[in-house]
Parts: structure tokens; C-alpha cells; sequence
């Protein structure tokens, strides 16, 4: 897997000119006239998003209200099912059905789920993976709630010093690949170009206290030919 650097137009445009010859020396000639890069037109400058109303800003932690504080600061004796419940009913109350905190399907999706640990066969929480992202020896939980088949709702959670368990990442997205090392989480999502994978890096952030995007790049996906017998391995866009 290689990761990709693409240029903008504007670039490329500029590299070629830079090594088109301009005189004629040795053979080389002038390739005349190769066009003017122009400087980016800003579209809709009159149009601004309103500010995110209080509770939905981004890059901040929050406690999830109903789940009870974890027993000796771990994730390991808290119900995975049971945090995405109460962080989804909370999102959707503050955000009023709007879909700015959470998918406005969710609690429907949630509705799956039975009283049993797992959730039950039907149920689209995804079981929950523990790692330390935040370097404190403490592990974060790692869950997913999908949506419809295609998209997620992506979440991370962490054990606050007084117990309380808190989120600290939430991500809507498709989730072609979810990777962690160290402390750094790789969300990997389709593009509209086949050949490339989104992914966004996110890495823990001591002062804010959240899981903050550090790095957005692109792969190039592995020819089919690349991957091993069993199919195993990153997808891309499908």
C-alpha cells in the first residue's frame, strides 16, 4: 500500500511550464503559450454555517448522561451497548432529529438490540474493541452503530478521572477500514475516485481531551492482484 500525493491542477500546471523549454537551445523549442494559472475563486463568500449550538461543538468531550461511573477507572466491566444506547438517546434529544450529533435512524436501528450482552443477532452495534489511545495505560472503548448497511456512526470512549465514562470521538462515516496503532486511530473511507482510500488520522489530545484529526492523506487501493489468497485485507471503494 502506497500512500498517495496528489497535486491540484494549478500545481501541476506550474511544474509543467517550469520544464517546458522556452528558448531555443540544443534542439528544444518553444511550446508557445502553455495558459495562465490562475489564483482559486472562492465561491459563496456571503455564506457562512451558523455556530454550532451549545453541546454540539466538536473537539469537546462528553459525559455520557445515564451510564454509571466505571469501577476501578476501566472500560473493561462497562456495557458497550448499554454507553451507545445512552449516547445515542442523549444526541438525539440535544439535537432535536436534525442530525448533527447523531444519525436521525439510530435509535430506530437501536430498537434491534435485545437485553442480552451482545445485543442479540440483529443488533448493529458493533462489538466493542479496547485500546489505549490515550497513553495513560487506561483502555478507551471502540464501538461502531451501523446505519443502514453502508454508513456508521463511529464512536470512542474514555474513562474520565472521577469514573465517568465520556465520549471523545464521533464520526459519521463509511467505514472501509478502522485501524488502530499505538495512539493513533485510521479511519479509512471510500473517495469518489476508485483507485484512492481516504483516511483520517486521529491521535489523542491531552489538552482538549478528545480524539483529534492530526492527518487526512490518500492510499492508492491494492490492485486485486495484491491482495493475499483470502480475500483478507483493505477494501476500497466498492
Amino acid at each position: 500500500m502506497h500512500r498517495a500525493r496528489v497535486l491540484a491542477g494549478p500545481a501541476i500546471a506550474v511544474l509543467v511550464a517550469a520544464s517546458a523549454g522556452c528558448a531555443d537551445v540544443e534542439g528544444l523549442s518553444s511550446q508557445g503559450d502553455l495558459g495562465t494559472v490562475h489564483a482559486p475563486k472562492s465561491l459563496w463568500k456571503d455564506r457562512r454555517p451558523a455556530p454550532p449550538a451549545p453541546g454540539q461543538k466538536p473537539g469537546t468531550a462528553a459525559v455520557v448522561p445515564g451510564v454509571p461511573k466505571a469501577h476501578g477507572l476501566s472500560m473493561r466491566g462497562v456495557n458497550a451497548l448499554d454507553v451507545v444506547r445512552a449516547d445515542v438517546t442523549s444526541a438525539t434529544a440535544q439535537d432535536g432529529g436534525t442530525g448533527r450529533l447523531v444519525d436521525p435512524r439510530a435509535v430506530q436501528r437501536l430498537a434491534l438490540c435485545t437485553r442480552a450482552a451482545d445485543g442479540g443477532p440483529d443488533c448493529p452495534v458493533r462489538p466493542g474493541v479496547l485500546h489505549d489511545l490515550t497513553g495513560n495505560g487506561r483502555e478507551e472503548l471502540i464501538t461502531a452503530l451501523d446505519i443502514d448497511g453502508r454508513l456508521s456512526e463511529l464512536r470512542v470512549y474514555t474513562v474520565q478521572d472521577d469514573g465517568s465514562v465520556a465520549r471523545v470521538l464521533a464520526r459519521r462515516a463509511v467505514l472501509e477500514g478502522v485501524e488502530v496503532a499505538a495512539e493513533h486511530l485510521a479511519v479509512r473511507e471510500p473517495t469518489s475516485n476508485p483507485k484512492y482510500v481516504a483516511v483520517a488520522d486521529y491521535e489523542w489530545d491531552p489538552k482538549a481531551g478528545v480524539m483529534n484529526l492530526s492527518q487526512l492523506t490518500l492510499d492508492e487501493c491494492p490492485a486485486l492482484t495484491d491482495l493475499p489468497p483470502s480475500g483478507d485485507g483493505p477494501r476500497c471503494a466498492r
